[in-house]
């Protein structure tokens, strides 16, 4: 008897692991539907090979005028203390004065040509010792400085490389608040990195951030490493050079500043052929038109910017422009503050006579003004971003 209770147990035994093992491994040999009790999911179906866009999606831009921004690594060596060759100063205080390791910097750049030349901020590669562009595709290339504009901080930078991926600039004239753009650099060194957002405004300035300015403002997210890179349209047509953000942390607070590709176009035409910008000069001294200077100069005039001081022999004064003048157009646009003269006195061609609308007390004149050729900044204003 008990043996074949032994047997029976064995039998039932056996069979209860074989059922498990069935029930876990071929469920449906047993009639139970697989996964049975699992969480029942939604899923989207498998993505097609189509290569159309998602609608919304902005991947097609970015993949248009991404191989044409670049990264940016400069390296300047450490200042040399002039007395480290005193063998009393060595004796004391040892190699301090050698100059300590080299300072790296970071930043982004575009290709705007298949010669080789790219846009860049000014401060990206100011007072560098060695420039390299690292391309989207891993390329890598030592950087010559053809020119820099301090006063659009805007520099051209050439590289030597065969089949280069060259962005298409568009029209930043045509831009409106409210437009979508993206942003494309390599924010903190992280590698190239693409943000969106609108157009905020146009045509800021009094920022003290360069000379001439006439920025494109966005909220794309703008971080230190995005300066020079590209602001695109949605077309992936580049609109502007990213240069600036508004931050008291150091990172995006939603507020950057892009230069207008028209602007940087003409830095790059007039660098690359003549060697430098060519800017229109009338040497006077402007100031904001307030009550307390209309008083002072007897002016009834309500808009327009003050002439304050005219530099003798100058164009200006040639013209006939005296202190005390509020000059309200030039070249039959008008200007309401001294950025905005400053803009419209730099984009005349030097040596081609030009009417400048003016208020002399309570009398309206028009004068010919021939401007001269705006002589070359002998530093740069410092710049008051990263």
């Amino acid at each position: 008897m008990k043996r074949l209770w032994l047997v029976f147990a064995q039998s039932v035994t056996v069979l209860l692991a074989a059922y498990f093992v069935v029930g876990t491994m071929k469920p449906e040999w047993l009639g139970r539907r697989p996964g049975s009790g699992a969480i029942a999911l939604i899923e989207a179906p498998a993505a097609s090979n189509s290569s159309a866009p998602v609608a919304g999606s902005f991947s097609a831009a970015a993949k248009k005028a991404s191989p044409a921004v670049v990264s940016i690594n400069t390296s300047k060596m450490a200042e040399r203390d002039p007395r480290s060759s005193d063998p009393w100063f060595r004796f004391f205080f040892g190699d301090q004065g050698q100059g300590g390791p080299q300072q790296a910097g970071l930043g982004s750049g575009v290709i705007v040509s298949p010669s080789g030349y790219i846009l860049t901020n000014n401060h990206v590669v100011e007072g560098a010792d060695a420039i390299e562009v690292i391309l989207n595709d891993a390329r890598r290339a030592q950087a010559k400085v053809i020119g820099t504009d301090p006063d659009t901080d805007l520099a051209i930078l050439k590289i030597e490389l065969d089949k280069l991926p060259v962005i298409v600039l568009g029209s930043s004239d045509a831009l409106q608040v409210g437009d979508q753009v993206l942003a494309i650099g390599n924010p903190f060194g992280v590698g190239q990195t693409v943000t969106s957002g609108i157009v905020s405004a146009l045509g800021r300035n009094q920022l003290g951030i360069n000379t001439f300015e006439n920025f494109i403002q966005t909220d794309a997210a703008i971080n230190p490493g995005n300066s020079g890179g590209a602001l695109i349209d949605v077309n992936g047509n580049l609109m502007g050079i990213n240069t600036a953000i508004y931050s008291r942390s150091g990172g995006s607070m939603g507020i950057g500043f892009a230069i207008p590709v028209s602007t940087a176009k003409l830095v790059l035409e007039g660098i690359v052929t003549d060697g430098q910008v060519r800017r229109g000069w009338i040497g006077v001294e402007p100031n904001e038109l307030s009550p307390e200077l209309a008083e002072t100069f007897g002016v009834k005039a309500k808009e327009g910017v003050i002439i304050t001081g005219v530099l003798q022999n100058g164009p200006a004064a040639q013209a006939g422009v005296r202190p005390g003048d509020v000059i309200a157009s030039v070249a039959g646009r008008p200007v309401g503050n001294v950025s905005e003269l400053l803009t419209s006195v730099a984009a005349l061609k030097p040596g081609t006579a030009s009417k400048f609308g003016v208020l002399r007390q309570d009398k309206q004149l028009e004068l010919e003004v021939t401007p001269g050729l705006r002589p070359r900044p002998q530093r740069r204003v410092e710049q008051q971003q990263r």
